[in-house]
């Protein structure tokens, strides 16, 4: 099978990429460099050239305060390159995976959202990977659309990799305590991706690691597991304003997953042990 995976040069892409060679896919990784998805015509011409049998698009416009000033390139990005995207797939008889987040849904409540809970977005980039959902489920019978959330993982920056660099001169943070959710581990996640698209269990799909925590709460994890000394004070999302509204409830049920026969990722607590491992490794 011939995978096209979009966002090569982001934390998801790059480990899609390389839990598909282990499994000796044919793994075509592009990132910006390769192509600018927003160009309709060059789109056009790429996946012809590599004829892929899936395509997994992973790339997007993530910077979700920029987005809210910015929106001409975020809907470029996540719209109309989605919809290229997908075009040029159905055109070659390529089948689809969208990803997208936890951001297109309100976070109203405290019960987790279910994959037929409808999507009401607060943000601007929450409304663009909404409509890039619905362009999806438009051109192709046959998709798969699976949400995300709290993403880390080796390649890029992230929430963890923040953490530990302001434990290096820092004694005490202030970090949001009233916005839940669940840490997505991308290594846990792309062996997820991969089982799932040599399925034809098609759907929209929730997919996090195991568990709920906040973000002071994994802040604290992460020190206390990196043996870091730093005091985690959680704060209001009103003490912390941000361009862009966050949903105060991410949680999202996973039960899908396990009734449509995948193995359901590890509890966070373990990604993250796992990921600190291999962060010790990478600096050695």
């Amino acid at each position: 099978m011939k995978i096209l995976v979009t966002g090569y040069n982001g934390q998801l892409g790059f480990d899609v990429v390389r839990e598909g060679e282990k499994r000796g896919l044919d793994m075509h990784g592009i990132g910006i460099d390769d192509l600018d998805i927003t160009v309709e015509a060059d789109v056009a011409n790429y996946v012809e050239n590599v004829n892929p049998d899936m395509v997994i698009h992973c790339a997007a416009y993530t910077a979700v305060d920029k987005a809210e000033d910015d929106k001409e390139t975020c809907w470029d990005v996540n719209v109309n390159g989605t919809r290229y995207l997908a075009e040029a797939a159905k055109k070659c008889s390529a089948r689809f995976m969208y990803i997208s987040t936890d951001y297109v849904f309100d976070g109203e409540g405290e019960t987790p959202f279910v994959e037929t809970n409808t999507p009401n977005p607060v943000g601007y980039y929450g409304v663009t990977k909404y409509e890039g959902e619905k362009i999806v489920q438009n051109l192709f019978d046959e998709w798969f659309i699976v949400r995300i959330s709290w993403v880390f993982g080796m390649n890029g920056n992230n929430f963890i990799k923040t953490m530990l660099r302001l434990s290096e001169t820092r004694e005490e943070l202030n970090v949001v305590g009233d916005q839940y959710g669940s840490p997505t581990y991308t290594y846990d996640l792309a062996r997820l991706l991969i089982d799932m698209i040599e399925t034809d269990k098609y759907g929209v799909y929730h997919a996090s690691n195991e568990g709920f925590c906040t973000w002071a709460e994994f802040a604290s994890e992460i020190f206390e597991q990196a043996g870091k000394n730093v005091t985690v004070n959680s704060i209001t999302t009103e003490e912390y304003p941000t361009r862009a509204v966050r949903p105060k409830n991410s949680r999202m049920s996973k039960q899908k997953l396990i009734d449509n026969g995948f193995e359901p990722l590890p509890n966070w607590q373990d990604a993250l042990k796992h990921y600190l491992n291999e962060l010790a490794q990478e600096v050695k």
